[in-house]
């Protein structure tokens, strides 16, 4: 049979072996123990450490358990294989200086990255980023709304007809409406601009909260009959429901404004007419490396 975590160990790997202790942020163990040996060679707390810090983002849902026992699995593999590697002597020549030496900058890029750009990155600047964003935006109203939709025009003349004579919303709407909202009497609970069909947001926000539609409303799903219930000011996101994405966007934001005055400051020629042109309305563009 076999092992349960044989294939867990070498995904992200592969080629790309020797990055596994470049990935940020990390952080080292304070006590490095042996955990395992190859040949003789420990693998300390640090290694499989580093090792899980590489392969978190794909088994951040397995327990830690199976995440370390996926981490040593990569660790001996990769041990055993350089080991080979070395036997034939792939670490001589020019090409493998040049690969060692762009791992090492991106190790670097790394590490920068980690320690000057994202340590500013506070949960202070998080939070003010987040305040200034909620200031910034206008408010915006969004209503609650239920309706009633039909195959014809005539079956939507006939509800409204049936409402003028003092009939219940809700109870016509789970009788007779076609759509998944007919069993919470046509509830589409709260709304802003955009999100529904044009001609279903004009007419709703057209109507006063408790009233109906007095015509049908045409929209490519069939005819509604819409009521508002309630209208509101839309409430921004809690914060807590949102400081991760305002943590990556300053994260972002930081790291282009530091690149941006690093490049000002550089001297960068491109002797290659097809990679300048190429490369020149993408300047403004987020780095892939990041």
């Amino acid at each position: 049979m076999q092992h349960p975590l044989r294939g867990l160990s070498i995904v992200r790997i592969g080629a790309a072996a020797a990055m596994i202790a470049f990935s940020a942020p990390f952080a080292l163990a304070q006590q490095d123990a042996v955990v395992a040996t190859v040949n003789g060679e420990p693998i300390t707390e640090t290694d499989l450490v580093l090792a899980m810090a590489d392969l978190n983002e794909q088994f951040a849902q397995l327990p830690e358990a199976q995440r370390r026992a996926a981490a040593l699995s990569a660790v001996i593999e990769i041990r055993l294989l350089a080991a080979e590697a070395e036997k034939a002597g792939l670490a001589d020549g020019d090409e493998f200086a040049r690969r060692m030496a762009l791992l090492r900058q991106r190790a670097l890029h790394s590490a920068y990255i980690d320690k000057e750009v994202a340590a500013r990155v506070t949960d202070e600047a998080v939070r003010a980023r987040y305040d200034k964003q909620v200031a910034e935006t206008p408010p915006t109203n969004e209503v609650r709304a239920r309706h009633i939709i039909v195959e014809t025009e005539e079956e939507a003349k006939a509800i409204i007809a049936e409402l003028d004579a003092g009939g219940d919303f809700e109870a016509i709407a789970k009788e007779k409406s076609k759509d998944g909202a007919a069993a919470q009497g046509g509830d589409l609970g709260y709304f802003g601009p955009g999100r529904m069909v044009p001609e279903f947001e004009q007419a709703a926000f057209a109507l006063d909260v408790g009233a109906y539609s007095k015509e049908p409303v045409k929209t490519q799903f069939g005819w509604h009959v819409i009521k508002v219930e309630d209208k509101r000011i839309q409430q921004p996101p809690a914060f807590d429901q949102v400081a991760e994405q305002f943590r990556s966007i300053l994260l972002r934001e930081n790291y282009f404004a530091k690149v941006t005055e690093l490049r000002e400051a550089a001297t960068v020629e491109i002797a290659d007419p097809a990679l300048k042109d190429a490369l020149e309305p993408a300047e403004g563009g987020e780095d892939a490396n990041q």
